[in-house]
Parts: structure tokens; C-alpha cells; sequence
């Protein structure tokens, strides 16, 4: 056989091959719940306790505390407030973490490294006074100063993003003081 041949052949046996292992959905594996009971099948469809599970190598069985998934919902999903870790609040046209800061962050280090599975999207807010722009960058400082103490204190930097909205998402609308005192924050999204 020819060597150009002989390549060809060569080149159409490792395409077949990879088509073979890449074809096909693969299946999710069997997960057998030791007899949940579920508010009701749709018609003509057996409860989950009551579809038979074989056993083989994909099967993975639950227990009570694998079963029981942590929750990091926010009370408000539409503003996405009041999730498990508080906001971070920060000095007018400022981006340095103060004293209360630290602490907080520092039971938030804490929280994190008992919940390995949270994600965290930090969120640099500001309040309403100076450009869009401006605003933009300020809040980015404080996403990050947020962030880069939360690594200094042991908190996987992987598990952490940034995201600046500077004035865009205020927290408070009112235009006092304290108002503005509010949205000057760093706030934290926990996801998986």
C-alpha cells in the first residue's frame, strides 16, 4: 500500500473513531431518592417512588444530607436582595474599606469558606451624584477592593467576580443623605 494511501486510511479510521466516542447523547445517571414522595405525577406517569431504579454503574444514590441542598436565595429575587452576605458600605467619592468594612468582610471570609459551593459576583454601587462614567469606575474600585480583601483573607479568587453598575441600581431612590449613604456599596450575589 501506498504511503499517501496508506494515510488516507489512517486519517478515516481516527475521524470514524472520534465520531463513534463523540456521537450520541449520553444519558444523566439514575438517582434513587429511597422513596420521596412527590406532590403528584402528571397522568398516566408513576410518582418518582414508584419508578422502578436498576442498578448498575451510573446509578447514585442520595442520602439525607446530599439531598438537602444549601440555599443561597435572596429574600428579594427582583432586586436581589437580602442573600446571606450583607453589603459592604463605603465613604462618599471613596473606594477604601474602613474598619466596619473589614469586619464584615471578614465574617463573610468566614461564611465562604464554610460554603465552598458559593459563587460570588461582587457589585461596585454608588449613589446618584457625578457621571455615568465616573460612577462606573468608582463602583469597580469597590468591587474590587471588596474582592481583593476577601482573597487576602483565603477565599479562592476563582470563586469571586466583579461587576460594576455605578449609579445605574440604586438600592435606596430617595436623594437625602442617608439615601445616598445606602447605595455606596459593595453588594454580593451567591450563586453555585
Amino acid at each position: 500500500m501506498s504511503t499517501r494511501r496508506h494515510a488516507v486510511v489512517v486519517a478515516v479510521l481516527v475521524c470514524v473513531g472520534f465520531v463513534a466516542a463523540c456521537g450520541g447523547k449520553k444519558r444523566p445517571p439514575n438517582v434513587a431518592s429511597g422513596g420521596v414522595r412527590g406532590g403528584g405525577a402528571p397522568a398516566g406517569r408513576s410518582s418518582p417512588s414508584e419508578i422502578p431504579v436498576d442498578s448498575g454503574p451510573d446509578l447514585a444514590p442520595l442520602d439525607a444530607d446530599s439531598a438537602a441542598a444549601e440555599d443561597f436565595s435572596t429574600s428579594d429575587p427582583a432586586t436581589l436582595e437580602g442573600g446571606p452576605l450583607e453589603d459592604v458600605l463605603f465613604d462618599y467619592d471613596q473606594a477604601t474599606l474602613g474598619d466596619q468594612a473589614r469586619a464584615t468582610l471578614e465574617k463573610h471570609a468566614l461564611w465562604l469558606q464554610n460554603h465552598r459551593s458559593a459563587q460570588v459576583t461582587v457589585e461596585g454601587h454608588c449613589d446618584e451624584r457625578g457621571t455615568a462614567e465616573y460612577n462606573l469606575a468608582l463602583g469597580d474600585q469597590r468591587a474590587r477592593a471588596a474582592r481583593e480583601y476577601l482573597v487576602s483573607l483565603g477565599v479562592a479568587a476563582d470563586r469571586l467576580k466583579t461587576v460594576s453598575y455605578g449609579k445605574e441600581r440604586p438600592l435606596d431612590t430617595g436623594t437625602g443623605a442617608a439615601s445616598f449613604a445606602r447605595n455606596r456599596r459593595a453588594h454580593f450575589v451567591v450563586s453555585r
